[in-house]
């Protein structure tokens, strides 16, 4: 039997429908969660708390479980299968680490990841995650609004973007040796999205500082959008004028669009998007338009064609 390696994967194929919705994949998906469980509660252990208030930002109804959210990820720096991130992420080094903001500001500045941890405080919000393949998890992220930091650099009026740029690291994050995508990752939102008080600066999850397959140490959190929409490892935010290209759309611009709302009502090209598998459950619930966060962000999209601007 041949088997292709990552770098053969084309990215049209990556996330088959057929991959997430057969039982095998299920079953599959339970045993990464215990596999990665056995090497993550010595971690949590050690690992700093951080001190959180609970947001008022937060849904209703209990999170999925730490070791559903830290064994089943997409984070293709570090592979394609769900598992491969909570296998492979524990040889990134977060530390020192440094998040450089510039472009369209008066002030650009260079945050270390301590400065970030400090700078406003800490909030713990559950919110929904959705991603494009048809599965989802409740989180319990901690951290604060983008806005908190991007209102230091003080954008001009040019800034109609935010572009965010991930590590790129090859040597530590094996995902990024094939071609897969085009490296580093890329992703980008409007500014009003971005700025938008559920567009979380994310540092922690229960309790504790990101685990590295959650995208340690930083990563922007969207709960309204896809979750390839919430960069992850973030080592650059760039404010610009004209719509950043994503990696996603460079790749497959017919599947990926820039706005990547959740739209229970505009199918992937490949499947339906109207129904979604929660982590820990077998049977499906019907999705929400904007993820449920509809009474707060559709203002946003007045107007807009959301079936022309997906």
């Amino acid at each position: 039997m041949l088997i292709k390696p990552a770098s053969d994967i084309a990215p049209s194929n990556i996330t088959d429908k057929t991959l997430y919705l057969n039982r095998r994949q299920f079953m599959q998906g339970a045993g990464a969660l215990a596999l990665a469980a056995s090497g993550l509660h010595s971690e949590a252990a050690a690992a700093p708390r951080l001190a959180a208030r609970r947001s008022p930002l937060s849904v209703a109804g209990a999170a999925n479980t730490r070791d559903e959210i830290t064994g089943y990820n997409n984070f293709y720096e570090f592979g394609t299968d769900k598992a491969d991130p909570a296998a492979n992420a524990g040889r990134l080094v977060t530390r020192p680490w440094a998040v450089q903001i510039d472009g369209e500001v008066l002030k650009p500045r260079t945050f270390d990841i301590d400065e970030l941890l400090k700078l406003a405080p800490l909030e713990e919000r559950i919110y929904r995650l959705r991603c494009v393949e048809g599965w989802s998890m409740v989180i319990p992220w901690i951290g604060y609004s983008l806005s908190e930091v991007l209102k230091r650099v003080e954008p001009t009026g040019k800034a109609k973007y935010v572009e965010f740029t991930t590590l790129r690291r090859p040597e530590q994050m094996i995902g990024q040796r094939g071609a897969v995508l085009d490296w580093p990752y890329v992703e980008g939102l409007r500014i009003d999205e971005a700025m938008h008080p559920l567009t979380l600066v994310t540092l922690g999850l229960y309790g504790e500082l990101l685990p590295n397959q959650n995208g340690a140490p930083v990563r922007i959190a969207v709960p309204w959008k896809y979750g390839f929409k919430s960069a992850k490892s973030i080592v650059r935010i760039r404010l610009v004028e004209k719509p950043p290209v994503s990696s996603w759309m460079r790749a497959n611009p017919s599947e990926y669009g820039f706005y990547s709302n959740v739209n229970p009502q505009v199918d992937h090209p490949r499947w339906s998007q109207a129904s979604e598998r929660r982590i820990g459950e077998f049977f499906k619930r019907k999705t929400l338009m904007f993820n449920g966060y509809a009474d707060q962000v559709a203002s946003m999209y007045t107007g807009m064609d959301l079936r022309k601007y997906f």
